[in-house]
């Protein structure tokens, strides 16, 4: 393992997350580099990137921008933060070129690893963002911190875990290891198949469910259909504790939107699919299917509205 403190930091995605992160380490000392996640062939440059933390305080510094394709070998620590419908291909592109190196994926979602584990990646690991990002103009982001942000083991080891969470923990985007990783990406998938869905078809930002008591209570519909499955699957959770999740996360976020209710409104592809669509996939294995009707309905229109959005 390489635990030289000037070790090469890539970020792999250029969206707000992407963006925070790579500021607040560079501000650090940390030698970061941000690869554009789905723009390949563009020449390498130092971008200005100014992040607003909570709408006041600013942080700003230059950073390094490239495309993957200028990098023959990723030596240090790679750190996904684009889109998961991307990682078949980008776990294909990587497996050239950093296939010994550890990987953390910063993607909310359920089993976005998939592909990495497919390609035979050595080090994996999965980090459950709790944090509002929105990019208000090219360079221009605004960063919300709602708690410590979780990483944990998919392939690896501990010590591993521990060195990841040393180098790129700061003050204001903080991380911390969690060995239980598994539970927490449940709690937050299920949180984001609430967010993702209501929000977008909704068109209003994540306070809704403190604002409105029946947003809220189609919340807790899909939250339950959701906690049955995750505990068919083996994950002991309780409905109770994604309900304080949404309600801390909807309190911490007011007024900011969802990434998907984003992606809809600038014509992107979203990242339903490793939601809703992800828990209804895993209850039809079950046998269960039945049992997330709404988590479905809700996720079908959420596609349905973004497909059509393209198409305008």
């Amino acid at each position: 393992m390489n635990t030289n403190m000037e070790e090469r930091i890539f970020i792999i995605g250029a969206g707000a997350v992407g963006k925070a992160l790579a500021v607040f380490l560079k501000l650090e000392g940390k030698n970061v580099c941000i690869i554009r996640g789905s723009v390949d062939n563009v020449p390498t440059q130092m971008e200005t990137i100014t992040i607003q933390v909570n709408g006041e305080s600013i942080k700003e510094c230059e950073i390094e921008v490239s495309a993957l394709s200028s990098h023959t070998t990723l030596n240090g620590l790679v750190l996904v933060t684009s889109k998961s419908h991307g990682n078949k291909e980008l776990a294909e592109s990587l497996s050239f070129k950093a296939l010994n190196q550890p990987i953390v994926l910063l993607q909310n979602g359920l089993e976005v690893e998939s592909p990495f584990i497919t390609k035979g990646f050595i080090d994996i690991y999965r980090c459950v963002l709790f944090t509002t990002c929105q990019q208000i103009a090219n360079n221009l982001v605004n960063f919300k911190p709602v708690a410590v942000s979780q990483i944990g083991i998919i392939n690896g080891d501990s010590e591993k875990l521990e060195h990841i969470v040393s180098q790129i923990n700061n003050d204001i985007f903080q991380f911390r290891a969690e060995q239980n990783i598994q539970l927490t990406i449940w709690k937050k998938a299920i949180a984001n198949c609430v967010f993702n869905s209501i929000c977008p078809l909704l068109d209003t930002d994540n306070g809704i469910f403190l604002r409105d008591r029946a947003v809220m209570d189609l919340a807790d519909k899909v939250i339950d259909e959701c906690v049955t499955i995750a505990n068919y699957h083996g994950v002991d959770l309780k409905a109770s504790e994604v309900i304080e999740s949404v309600k801390m996360i909807s309190k911490m976020s007011d007024g900011q939107l969802i990434s998907t209710l984003q992606d809809i409104q600038n014509k992107r592809k979203t990242e339903i699919e490793t939601f809703n669509f992800a828990v209804v996939s895993i209850a039809k294995k079950l046998g269960k299917e039945h049992e997330v009707l709404q988590t479905k309905l809700l996720g079908e229109l959420t596609k349905m509205k973004a497909d059509l959005n393209l198409k305008l």
